[in-house]
């Protein structure tokens, strides 16, 4: 799935202004409690063999007091739609997430798609005349906004699409995904090596930043790359505006800006070889680590300028210091005392919740799965950070519980989604990555997050007073990911995509957001009526909607959609013959709402093992129509068929969930604590 996004650096500049610290707890209104505990991508399989198995008892207790179900999730099943949908209660076409990405209709450019932003102007090119602005993207109401307008007290924690935080009467929140890094980045890691060669240098494709080290004696130099400096991003964007055409002056400075985009911060490593250790020497902090060691949360300042600087925080893994020296570092996360920009509501809740509990990461993605899928990392220290990222997370929940503030509490952790995105070559005998002695060593370690999801679970349970609601629910299950499936290329073959000449290249993500890459070139759009852009999505090239559209609304439209559903469902396995699309989804019927204009006008659902390419998902179109999968990002739930892959839903209560859905959790809420329902909300209570 893809979860690596990169904002426009207008959000990265940091206020003068202190943060205001939280307000007093508000007075009691309820009698009833409600505690909602959620599980990214717990798949309900494996949570009733395990259940079965008497290695989840937590889980167990509370279905045996209520019950254990299955909750359909979105139609496409991506964390930020199904979360999105879980918020309000209603349809992508009621809360506009219809995907991570979404596409500028006019140049069909790619774009991140849960925020809008905004950068300020800047006087002299040194001043800013402002602050920046970030709005979500995410339309509706959230269910605890209007609890909280009835007197409901809640603590809404790191539930994803909840960044920028947004007010909670009468409650607090913790934002979660899509938070970014200093870089505003999903989270860009850094690896520095003395056996990187040249040609590996530079971005990887989804996001780290690779470097060599060269030594001089003990030491070599290096740094690290922070984010763009937002000055030089709008002298940039002014020189754009010129067109595409630059004149000799023009593009000398334009090169001379790029080379100064980002903002470095320089350090030094001094290697002991016999020791097997290594020194590193950033900003007037001294690590020392031995090989396999993790350093503390090193405080790091990038400085846009005089007045505006950018405070970060990193740790750093010896990975290897004998032979060769080889140093990973994490990606800069916002420190929760002096953020970028607020990450909660109240403002000073972040800050508060530091001076408790102390540091905490605070990045939305706060697993490493990008250095996993990369080989820079093994899977060993993955989980050994990932354990640490779901404690981080765990005790600012329990904080929250044991304050007594609250009638609900909603807190959502996601190591149960990563760790199965990486492991789940080690539960599928048949996936192209499984391994017999990795399987022998690493297979439980999917195992191990579910039963420390339980250990949660009972940790609450003893916290919570008598007679309180408990919800432990996921948003989505998981499949195998044997199989990538170039689905621009087989719209090319099936003469829905149209190209001229020059083939689509392969895309990452620094060309989508860096500023210099280009995107779909080699597209004929007077003859293209039909892309796929993001997970499993497919936009018609619409006259007065695209800015080069050539298909009309009404019968063009609609025969359109009838001939590319039917086409798609014929789509086999070359060297099987076996199904690869389970389902398609046409737009007018799994939608409605006011943001049905956003829509993709087919959402393709495919059958367990194929899932859509990376590249597709960028927009790219490279050569044959599927890959196996030899990565070990080899389990996911994006782009497959919705109804084959729900979410697990258990309750202390028993509810009338046949046919519960993650859109029926909100009134079910809302109920429970006696207040209407909004009529804009499409789920119904499950009591």
């Amino acid at each position: 799935m893809l979860k690596r996004t990169i904002f426009a650096t207008g959000l990265l500049l940091v206020s003068l202004l202190p943060l205001a610290c939280g307000t007093n707890a508000p007075t009691e209104k309820y009698k009833q409690k409600m505690v909602i505990l959620g599980f990214d991508g717990m798949d309900p399989r494996l949570v009733e063999q395990w259940m079965a198995e008497g290695k989840l008892p937590n889980f167990q207790k509370l279905a045996g007091q209520g019950g254990f179900y299955r909750l359909e999730t979105s139609t496409s099943p991506e964390s930020p739609v199904s979360w999105a949908s879980f918020a309000t209660g209603g349809n992508a076409g009621k809360h506009n997430i219809f995907d991570f990405l979404v596409r500028d209709v006019k140049t069909y450019v790619p774009d991140l798609g849960m925020v809008r932003r905004e950068m300020p102007d800047f006087f002299l090119n040194y001043v800013p005349l402002g602050r920046p602005k970030v709005t979500t993207l995410r339309g509706g109401t959230s269910f605890w906004v209007t609890a909280g307008q009835a007197g409901v007290r809640s603590a809404v924690l790191t539930v994803p699409v909840t960044f920028p935080p947004e007010d909670v009467p009468m409650g607090e929140l913790l934002s979660g995904l899509p938070l970014p890094d200093i870089r505003g980045t999903i989270g860009t890691f850094y690896y520095f090596a003395t056996d990187l060669s040249r040609y590996e240098e530079g971005n990887t494709e989804m996001g780290g930043i690779l470097k060599r080290l060269a030594f001089e004696g003990d030491t070599a130099q290096s740094e690290l790359t922070g984010p763009p400096n937002p000055i030089v991003q709008a002298q940039m964007a002014d020189l754009r505006k010129k067109g595409a055409t630059l004149n000799d002056a023009d593009q000398s400075r334009m090169a001379a800006l790029e080379a100064r985009r980002d903002i470095r911060v320089p350090f030094s490593v001094r290697w002991s070889k016999e020791a097997r250790s290594a020194t590193i020497d950033v900003q007037g902090t001294t690590i020392h680590l031995s090989e396999g060691g993790w350093s503390k949360w090193v405080p790091l300042e990038f400085r846009v300028n005089f007045l505006v600087r950018l405070y970060g925080m990193a740790q750093f893994y010896l990975v290897r210091a004998s032979g060769e020296l080889q140093l990973y570092m994490s990606p800069v996360n916002w420190r929760p005392e002096s953020p970028v920009m607020p990450i909660s509501s109240p403002k000073g809740l972040s800050k508060d919740l530091y001076e408790r509990l102390g540091t905490f990461r605070t990045l939305g993605w706060a697993e490493a799965t990008w250095p996993l899928n990369e080989d820079r990392i093994d899977e060993k220290t993955f989980m050994d950070d990932l354990f640490h990222a779901f404690d981080d997370r765990a005790q600012v929940i329990l904080h929250e519980i044991d304050s007594k503030k609250f009638d609900l509490v909603i807190g959502v952790l996601e190591s149960t989604d990563r760790v199965q995105h990486m492991f789940w070559r080690f539960i599928d005998p048949t996936h192209p990555m499984y391994d017999a002695a990795g399987a022998a060593r690493y297979g439980d370690s999917i195992e191990r997050v579910y039963k420390r999801c339980d250990q949660l679970v009972g940790e609450v349970l003893q916290r919570i007073e008598p007679g309180t609601l408990v919800f432990i629910l996921s948003d989505h299950g998981f499949h195998s990911f044997k199989y990538g499936v170039n689905l621009n290329t087989w719209l090319v073959e099936n003469g829905f995509l149209a190209k001229q000449g020059k083939a689509l290249g392969d895309k990452n993500l620094n060309d989508m957001f860096g500023g210099g890459g280009q995107f779909w070139e080699g597209v004929d759009w007077t003859r293209t009526r039909a892309y796929s852009l993001g997970l499993g999505q497919v936009y018609f090239n619409m006259r007065g909607r695209e800015g080069q559209g050539i298909v009309n609304e009404g019968d063009d439209y609609k025969r359109l959609a009838d001939e590319l559903s039917a086409k798609l469902l014929t789509m086999t396995d070359p060297k099987t013959g076996q199904r690869i699309v389970r389902s398609v989804y046409k737009r007018d019927d799994v939608y409605s709402g006011p943001y049905m204009a956003n829509a993709p006008d087919l959402q393709v659902g495919f059958e367990d093992g194929y899932r859509v390419s990376w590249q597709t998902s960028l927009g790219g179109s490279p050569p044959g129509l599927l890959y196996p999968n030899m990565k070990k990002w080899s389990g996911d739930h994006c782009s497959f068929d919705y109804k084959t892959i729900p979410g697990s839903l258990i309750s202390n209560r028993k509810l009338n969930a046949n046919e519960a859905r993650i859109i029926d959790i909100a009134p079910t809420v809302l109920k429970y604590f006696g207040i209407r329902i909004p009529k804009e909300i499409d789920g119904k209570p499950l009591f």
